[in-house]
């Protein structure tokens, strides 16, 4: 049996693990749509749902894409890419 994803922080953990999946296997077209799907929930979602997106979606994604040396400005759209520079100059990087 399936173990059912139960709260907003899960399903981006989930929804980051896909992503990074997608990329890892090359195809980036799936990915910019995974993205595009995280910017609309990012922009119409509770705050609850935003700090999810922005604390475990990018966060875990960046992360990822940077250790392997991806190319990260071209697949973010523009609220996300927003809070990817806000991370990195909070974080002192």
């Amino acid at each position: 049996m399936k173990t059912q994803v139960k709260n907003v922080y899960q399903q981006a953990e989930r929804f980051a693990e896909l992503t990074k999946t997608l990329i890892i296997t090359g195809n980036i077209a799936r990915a910019k749509k995974c993205f595009a799907v995280a910017e609309q929930v990012f922009e119409t979602g509770s705050q609850e749902t935003k700090n999810a997106i922005t604390n475990v979606f990018l966060f875990s994604v960046t992360c990822f894409m940077e250790m392997h040396r991806c190319s990260i400005q071209n697949l973010f759209p523009n609220s996300l890419k927003k809070e990817y520079l806000k991370q990195i100059h909070t974080s002192g990087i």
